[in-house]
């Protein structure tokens, strides 16, 4: 299922950059690939700022601060895994695979699952002895 969205991702990016290559060609324009890249990679970003900002704040007041770090360590380990890949290609030192991308990307969903597990069974046994200890029935 991950790497069908990782596929579809590369996909419809490479679509978007062929899509706004054609209109700068369509309209005559005179913009370098770079000075491309410099506006919608930055618009990009500018977007994603008005849109992740406020649902960060949210989650930050309601003590969701896990699932920021998750977002955070996530987007670390897909561009990390990605550089890994990329570095093999550049040193010859092994290869260039998706696969690869893919199985580290789920060794740590599945880690985390695991820690989220056993996070979870330790806050609800603290609440439990925090309850009992609170009503005098240790």
């Amino acid at each position: 299922m991950l790497k069908e969205l990782l596929y579809q991702a590369v996909d419809w990016i490479a679509s978007v950059h062929d899509s706004i290559n054609q209109l700068n060609n369509k309209f005559e324009g005179t913009l370098s690939d770079k000075q491309l890249h410099f506006l919608v990679i930055g618009l990009l970003g500018m977007l994603l700022i008005f849109l992740i900002h406020p649902l960060f704040r949210h989650l930050a007041k309601t003590n969701h601060v896990m699932i920021i770090t998750w977002i955070y360590v996530f987007t670390l380990i897909l561009v990390i895994t990605f550089a890994v890949e990329i570095g093999q290609r550049l040193t010859k030192t092994g290869d260039m695979e998706f696969a690869d991308i893919v199985s580290g990307v789920g060794g740590f969903v599945v880690m985390f699952a695991v820690f989220a597990v056993i996070r979870a069974a330790v806050r609800w046994a603290a609440r439990r002895i925090r309850r009992r200890r609170a009503s005098g029935t240790e």
